[in-house]
């Protein structure tokens, strides 16, 4: 008898994955697609739309014909802040524009003047200024720059919107798209802004959907259930959601670690816009804040020149073990260790530093990981709030042993875990809808936690 199972499609910008996940939420099976890559009018790169769509088509046409699995959903997660824009009979009329994509200075200015300033906008829609990381600048963008193809553009779609609307031809919008720095969305008033209803704009993203809702859907003669899609860093917490009543916050650390507190409602500050905080929209609809700093990147630019300063091979620090005596000898060598981090700063206190001053590679490596905690615990704090008892960090940073004995040391009264979920986007994407495929309660057991006790709890820093 077929095993019955979801289909879940996790778009990233590099990496795209279908996999099918039973009803015990085990992963049975894995396809990738590689990423194609043209551009657009400009010359700049872009996603090839044509080529994801018909990964999409083809993907799906093979996993139907195994007989082994009988797929009873389908859903959808990606990267955010992309928009298509589809024609009447349902046709892309624009290229996936990249939302790196620099934003004209002179359009930018005219459309903070004509809707009351950066920083009432920023307020009401919990977003920094972003350029065309803003999605909705890239709709603004269009309409005034090219209005020959914003009158043609029938639905506006956010990209894990996009991917459902090819299998259940509805046009949906989703509050974890609409709602994530897009600067769309009124939080305060919990509706589209004032600007998307002026500019004629809200007509344009379909029907507004319940992220954890489903369409029913015909496709090559099976009969699914479709959901809506969602933004990839809203899925991810799902699993957390899902398994944990407790308050905590989630730092999901790779390139950027960003700290999500879905237990903090309140509305975001001017000084906490200042300082890379924002709101995301977990797919029941409320607000998680948010901060973020660039963390993952800067460690590795700094494993770089620490390896050539020392001459020793990169990869040999990711099995570093945690030295509390280094530990110690640092906080007496350098005095400013042993003191909070005054003020936000776009990177830690290493990359100004002397690496003469260091007589190992280990103790410069010991430092870094130092710093990069000072700058991490001053952006949770933006974020934390009373209540909050427990931390989880996942990805790259929680397999590392001194950055997670730091961090357990720097807030000693909080309880600190590594965390894994294999594949938490996926995973969360099929829990977003479990009730429309699944018969059997979500799972309390997928997540991997792994406990650090603060050391030397003297020591402030």
């Amino acid at each position: 008898m077929p095993k019955p199972v979801i289909a879940i499609f996790d778009v990233g910008k590099t990496n795209k994955k279908l996999f099918l996940i039973d009803e015990n939420y085990q992963i049975v099976y894995e396809r990738s697609a590689r990423f194609v890559e043209t551009v657009d009018e400009d010359g700049e790169p872009c996603e090839n739309l044509e080529s994801l769509r018909s990964s999409v088509y083809d993907s799906l046409h093979q996993v139907l014909q195994l007989k082994e699995f009988e797929v009873k959903a389908i859903n959808f997660s990606t990267y955010g802040a992309s928009f298509v824009y589809l024609d009447e009979n349902g046709e892309p009329l624009t290229p996936l524009y990249n939302y790196l994509k620099e934003y004209p200075e002179e359009l930018k200015q005219a459309f903070y003047a004509k809707y009351g300033g950066e920083e009432k906008i920023s307020l009401e829609t919990a977003s920094p200024i972003l350029g065309s990381l803003n999605s909705g600048m890239q709709l603004y963008r269009l309409k005034h720059e090219k209005p020959e193809i914003f009158q043609k553009v029938k639905w506006a779609l956010h990209l894990p919107q996009y991917l459902s609307y090819l299998i259940s031809g509805k046009a949906v919008a989703d509050i974890t798209s609409i709602g994530c720095h897009t600067q769309l969305w009124d939080f305060g008033k919990n509706q589209y802004h004032n600007w998307v209803s002026a500019e004629k704009i809200t007509e344009k993203f379909g029907e507004f959907t319940p992220a954890d809702s489903s369409l029913n859907t015909n496709f090559e003669g099976s009969s699914v259930k479709v959901g809506v899609g969602l933004h990839d860093s809203s899925a991810a917490l799902i699993p957390y959601l899902a398994n944990f009543n407790t308050p905590f916050v989630l730092i999901s650390t790779g390139t950027w670690c960003i700290s999500l507190n879905p237990f903090n409602q309140q509305p975001l500050t001017a000084g906490e816009l200042k300082q890379d905080c924002l709101c995301y929209m977990h797919y029941k609809g409320k607000a998680v804040k948010a901060s973020r700093i660039f963390a993952g990147y800067e460690h590795e630019v700094q494993l770089k020149r620490i390896a050539e300063h020392f001459d020793r091979a990169a990869y040999l620090f990711k099995h570093l073990k945690f030295n509390p005596s280094m530990i110690l000898k640092l906080a007496n060598k350098i005095p400013e260790n042993q003191q909070e981090q005054q003020g936000f700063s776009a990177s830690s206190a290493f990359p100004d530093r002397d690496l003469n001053l260091f007589q190992t590679a280990e103790e410069a490596y010991h430092q870094l990981i130092f710093d990069l905690i000072k700058q991490q615990i001053y952006s949770l704090k933006l974020i934390l709030n009373a209540g909050v008892r427990r931390i989880f960090v996942d990805g790259g940073f929680g397999k590392n042993a001194i950055y997670m004995h730091l961090l357990a040391t720097s807030i000693p009264d909080i309880e600190v875990y590594a965390s894994s979920v294999s594949q938490a986007t996926a995973i969360g994407t099929a829990l977003a809808i479990n009730d429309a495929w699944n018969e059997n309660p979500a799972p309390t057991d997928m997540i991997q936690l792994k406990y650090y006790s603060a050391i030397q709890r003297s020591l402030d820093f």
